[in-house]
């Protein structure tokens, strides 16, 4: 056992295939390195405590909201045959939450390798993304465990649930401008929706296998280069979204206001019901005109992101 140990993740944004995952079809999602979630566990001599944004104190102590988190630790620490250990466990996230860039999945998983590192314990992927999904459905209810690959991974990937993680190359550069809407998504209850919206409704059928078309053209549009169709794309996920009832009127009106401004495309990432958009440009100088814009507009914060291949291989 170590002193102090530390694990680290980052966000992700869905690029495409939000919602239709869940029902098998494939998404493309892409992880923000930038932005990232740091734990930091220490060996102390008094009760288990925690220190996040939300909490500080005794592990027992964590409120409902808490739980699923509270969960993992403990389910982590009986299958480590650790429980009576003493430590504090320190979490620092630059990720906003409930904005669907992977807060709740970030944290999971800098804290599993940060608890497997403390306990010095081997710990594979299929491992990781198990023990991730503890709370991940006690938080979600039915995840489709894309959160968690992304907020995992080093490189673009291809999600289709139960599958093998597969890598996207992107062969061009562009950008992606992320804008936080300020408002918070509401992920469990748009998943709801939809699927009550399955329930009764064979255009929201439709809307599902388009989607997922969608997401396949994008691969495509990604390998060869053609920004101007995967623009084209997002804007039609855009559309195919609102029309499932996720979307929101400040996402409709940023995607307006970016598309006006240059953007090739535009969409929201997530849960929807709020959270973050993104846009599509071809160069940076675009990219900083639309989140000026949007900023100007009522974004609480942009992020702008290179749209590339990173030089490392491999979804890990």
């Amino acid at each position: 056992m170590l002193k102090t140990a530390i694990g680290k993740s980052h966000a992700k944004i869905i690029f495409f295939g939000e919602h239709s995952v869940v029902y098998g079809q494939p998404a493309i999602c892409l992880p923000i390195s930038k932005i990232q979630t740091k734990v930091t566990i220490t060996k102390t001599n008094a009760p288990q405590t925690i220190q996040s944004r939300y909490f500080d104190g005794k592990l027992i102590d964590m409120p409902n909201n808490e739980t699923g988190i509270q969960l993992l630790i403990k389910t982590i620490l009986t299958e480590l045959h650790q429980e009576n250990v003493s430590f504090n466990i320190k979490i620092q996230s630059e990720i906003p939450s409930e904005r669907g860039m992977g807060s709740s999945a970030a944290t999971a998983v800098a804290l599993i390798r940060a608890l497997f590192h403390f306990f010095e314990q081997p710990l594979s992927h299929s491992e990781l993304l198990r023990l991730a999904d503890v709370s991940e459905q006690y938080i979600h209810g039915n995840p489709s465990g894309l959160d968690a690959a992304t907020v995992s991974a080093k490189a673009p990937i291809w999600f289709i649930r139960g599958r093998r993680l597969q890598t996207v190359p992107i062969t061009k550069n562009a950008f992606l401008v992320i804008a936080d809407t300020g408002i918070l998504g509401q992920t469990g209850l748009a998943v709801q929706h939809v699927k009550s919206q399955l329930a009764s409704s064979t255009s929201a059928e439709t809307a599902i296998e388009r989607l997922g078309e969608n997401a396949k053209s994008a691969r495509e549009c990604l390998t060869t280069g053609n920004f101007k169709k995967l623009g084209t794309l997002m804007n039609n996920s855009q559309n195919l979204l609102a029309k499932l009832g996720v979307s929101h009127p400040t996402l409709d009106l940023f995607a307006q206001l970016a598309i006006t401004n240059g953007a090739l495309g535009a969409k929201l990432t997530g849960g929807g019901m709020g959270g973050c958009l993104i846009a599509l440009t071809q160069d940076k100088k675009t990219a900083q005109q639309v989140a000026d814009i949007l900023i100007k507009n009522g974004a609480v914060n942009t992020w702008i992101e290179p749209l590339k291949s990173p030089d490392h291989k491999g979804a890990q």
